[in-house]
Order: structure tokens, then sequence, then C-alpha cells
């Protein structure tokens, strides 16, 4: 397979808040809650789609996110050490959006999520990091556009509305391509097999097709219920 990788520009304005560096004080707290684990370059820690998916804060090494869409890879960022994967999604325990992989060898402290979320319980500094980076990172992705979800669709159409208004009542980020605008559009309609009779329809994850689906076939194919489901075992 022939991967190409594109450059993902997202804003920088709070890169310290966003992509924050954890001294070497608060790595040992983490790593006292975690587990070491060594990386090697390509592995692939988890993938675009996982229901569970661990913490990880580098302590040598990089770890690079990418957005997976056939065989075009989105670069969106890279962790350095010193630094921590997550957003918004690993607090709820939504499908991850992302693919995260080792860009260089390495060593990386891995917490579960239930561990995770114990940790920022118990610990007030690194629970105000967290949340702060989490939260901030996803603003980012929804002002950005940028995530899992592509959704072609018509400012014409009552449907194309109501998926939009659902998607931003969930915070959850996604491409937008408006059928008379964009001069590409037919281009991604002949890729997937689909006419211009079945818009809106709503690409998750760059294979599974939905073709005006209602609102709970959404909820299903990005895990919303999952995570609801998750939360209510956990009161």
């Amino acid at each position: 397979m022939n991967n190409k990788r594109r450059g993902l520009p997202l804003a920088r304005a709070h890169v310290d808040q966003i992509f924050p560096k954890l001294t070497p004080a608060q790595i040992r707290r983490i790593a006292a809650r975690g587990k070491m684990r060594a990386i090697e370059r390509g592995d692939v820690l988890y993938e675009q789609g996982d229901s569970t998916s661990s913490f990880f804060v580098v302590v040598s090494g990089e770890l690079e996110v990418v957005r997976p869409s056939g065989t075009v890879e989105t670069l969106v960022t890279v962790h350095a050490a010193g630094q921590f994967t997550g957003e918004v999604g690993t607090l709820s325990g939504r499908r991850t959006l992302f693919r995260l992989r080792a860009a260089k060898p390495g060593k990386v402290i891995e917490l579960d999520r239930q561990h995770m979320m114990a940790l920022m319980q118990s610990d007030a500094e690194l629970g105000e990091i967290l949340t702060r980076a989490f939260i901030l990172r996803r603003v980012e992705l929804v002002a950005a556009g940028v995530g899992d979800v592509v959704l072609i669709g018509s400012t014409h159409s009552a449907d194309t509305l109501r998926i939009k208004e659902f998607l931003m009542r969930n915070g959850h980020p996604y491409s937008y391509i408006d059928l008379e605008r964009d001069p590409d559009v037919q281009n991604l309609l002949d890729n997937f097999r689909l006419s211009t009779t079945e818009i809106p329809v709503l690409i998750c994850r760059g294979e599974v097709v939905l073709r005006n689906p209602s609102n709970q076939q959404i909820a299903d194919c990005l895990g919303f219920n999952e995570s609801i489901d998750q939360l209510m075992s956990e009161i």
C-alpha cells in the first residue's frame, strides 16, 4: 500500500496548554499508577474506531497521531517526551478518532481508562492539566473540522442540517463537503459509488457509508451509545 501523508494545520494559540510537557515529578506520579512499555517504530498503540484505548505518556521516543482514510494518512500531531495522548473522548470512553503509532523507538507509560480517571480524581494538579488539554484539543478538532466523519450534504437539505446539529450537539468533529460548492465532491461520490440523490451521506472512519442516516444510526456508528452505557455502569 502506498501511504501518503498530509500535514494538518491546527491553531497553536495555546500550545502550552493544548500540548503541555509534564515535569519529571508529574511523570513519576503517573508511572506509579501505570506500567512502562517499550515501543518500536511503527507499533500501533490503538486504531481508529477502537472502542477501548489506553492513555499514554511519552517517556522517550515519539508517538504520532494520524487520521487514516484509504491510502491517505493525515498527520494530526506528534507527542514527544513528556507529553501525553488523549482528548475528551478518552474521558467519556467513546471510540477513538485517530490511529496512534510510534514514530520513534522509546518508552511510554500506559494507563487504562479506569486508572487514568482514578489518577485525575486523586491528583488535583494532574487532573487540571489533563482536563484542560483534553477539552482544548476537542475544541481545536471541532474548529478545524477534523475527525473520523465526513458529511456530504446540501445547504438545501433539511436532513443535512439535522445531522450537522446532531454532531455539533455531541461535540463530535467532522468534515463537511457541500454538494453545490465543492468541486471535488463528484470524485468522492464516485469512490464510494454514491449518487447525488442519496444525499446527505455520512462516511464513518472512511469505510462505513450511511445514506441519510437517522440520529440513532449515527450514534451507533460513532459509539455514542456505548460510551453512555459504560458511564452508567460506573455510577
